[in-house]
């Protein structure tokens, strides 16, 4: 590692370390996903804290954060999951911007909430942007650092800080939305597909209590326990298969919720593919994606009827805490 390059190694890679920023909109139709932080708030608070721009690349970590050897100075802040952060050993803040002197080691604890950190530094990652993002997409091996996760040995760049850090200032727990481990609730809009199940069956998805499955990851979050959806009965038209969950081919929302032979809903999340053969029941609000990305396997989950004038009241209070998280930071 060359002596006091605005660089990193990686000692310890952590669990699925990757690239992100806050996405690649607009390439979907391509079949491109949008990819990005599972949980945008965290990455955004985080950039803010060291000086960022909202959209500067940072890490996400999944479930065990790695451990980073410094080769210059860097201002740092770390959100998210609680997993405290520690330099050379000491312990750190969380949701707090702190100094670490070149030569110095980031390391993390052991999880004790939430799934997945967001990692900044003043500056922002320094990778290649591909189609207006840095965000890694690893399925297709596109973006981030060489379109995958960080590995050990590796030597990421950061860039020279333009923003003024926030040394010092906590991120206060009200303003941080981390799913409680007594269950969450996602709060979902109907699909067009919505007919496709019996009344019984409509009831029941939101009436159930669902827990999320060991399959739970960037492209989606299974979740099992509630009772299986029966379909109205149907002659299968052109191009669908015999299974009644199966639909031709359509278009998949982000945040939409495919339940294939309608036994265990998946929520289809950042880097899930654009469309498919699986009938869709609902789709989760934008406002409650954050808390999926930071859901743990086997934690409960209720799934709850919203409309669109609901959906569009949370979207605004997600925005309105945005507000609230920058007149915190003074701007």
């Amino acid at each position: 590692m060359a002596d006091g390059a605005a660089m990193f190694e990686v000692v310890k890679p952590g669990l699925s370390t990757t690239v992100q920023d806050l996405g690649r909109p607009g390439f979907y139709h391509l079949g491109l996903p949008i990819s990005g932080a599972m949980d945008r708030f965290a990455l955004i608070a985080a950039n803010r804290l060291v000086g960022n721009p909202d959209g500067a690349a940072g890490l996400e970590a999944v479930f065990l954060g790695p451990s980073l050897k410094f080769a210059a100075d860097a201002v740092v802040a770390v959100t998210g999951a609680t997993m405290a952060p520690k330099l050379d050993g000491v312990e750190q803040p969380g949701w707090t911007a702190f100094a670490v002197s070149a030569g110095q080691e980031l390391s993390f604890g052991t999880l004790k909430g939430g799934a997945r950190i967001y990692i900044a530094i003043a500056g922002g990652i320094d990778v290649p942007e591909i189609k207006g993002s840095r965000s890694t997409y690893a399925l297709g091996g596109l973006g981030g650092f060489e379109g995958r996760a960080l590995q050990a040995g590796d030597q990421v760049k950061f860039a020279a800080a333009s923003g003024s850090a926030k040394l010092g200032v906590t991120v206060p727990e009200e303003l941080r939305r981390i799913p409680p481990a007594s269950g969450t609730v996602l709060r979902t809009m109907p699909g067009l597909y919505w007919h496709r199940i019996t009344e019984d069956s409509q009831g029941s998805f939101f009436e159930d209590t669902w827990k999320v499955a060991p399959e739970a990851d960037r492209i989606g979050y299974r979740f099992k326990g509630g009772k299986s959806l029966d379909f109205v009965p149907r002659e299968p038209p052109f191009g669908a298969g015999s299974d009644p969950s199966n639909i031709v081919d359509s278009c998949y929302p982000y945040g939409s919720i495919q339940v294939p032979g309608g036994t265990e809903p998946i929520v289809l999340h950042r880097d899930a593919v654009s469309g498919g053969g699986y009938f869709m029941v609902g789709t989760v609000i934008s406002a409650d994606m954050d808390l999926i990305g930071q859901l743990q396997p086997h934690q409960p989950v209720r799934f709850q009827s919203i409309d669109m004038e609901g959906a569009l009241a949370a979207r605004r209070e997600e925005q309105s805490r945005l507000g609230r998280l920058a007149e915190f930071l003074g701007g």
